[in-house]
């Protein structure tokens, strides 16, 4: 008896340890990547071998936070624009946008460059990078 109970015990530990580690790890979560590009009011940027954004687009370079929001407008993550080129055919900037550590649980998203305004974004095409943003 005493073997059953202590063998009960065990299976009962593991069990709850392993219903438990959801709630306390929280939900599994993506990295949201995609492309940023600004249309209007691009150059090459001197310090870097990309390109940045100039006279009311000077917020917008390397470095500019892009930030993930549900629904409900609540932020769920934050992460940046990382790299850009220059198209020397349309002058157009091209930046690839990451933001790690997305919550997969929602449905849609909303994707913030710097202070551009929100933009709806389908958790298929976040999950899958396809996200793709424009401005100017």
């Amino acid at each position: 008896m005493l073997g059953f109970l202590t063998g009960a015990s065990a299976v009962g530990a593991a069990w709850a340890i392993w219903a438990l580690t959801p709630a306390l790890t929280g939900p599994d979560t993506f990295t949201l990547n995609g492309t940023f590009t600004l249309l209007d009011g691009a150059i090459g940027n001197v310090s870097t071998t990309g390109c940045m954004g100039t006279g009311g687009y000077d917020d917008i370079a390397e470095g500019t936070s892009v930030t993930v929001y549900d629904e409900a407008g609540t932020v769920l993550a934050t992460g940046g624009l990382i790299d850009s080129q220059l198209d020397t055919v349309s002058s157009d900037c091209v930046f690839t946008l990451q933001v790690a550590e997305v919550p997969d649980d929602r449905p849609m998203y909303q994707v913030e460059v710097s202070h551009r305004g929100k933009v709806a974004v389908d958790a298929d095409s976040a999950k899958l990078g396809a996200v793709s943003l424009s401005l100017g």
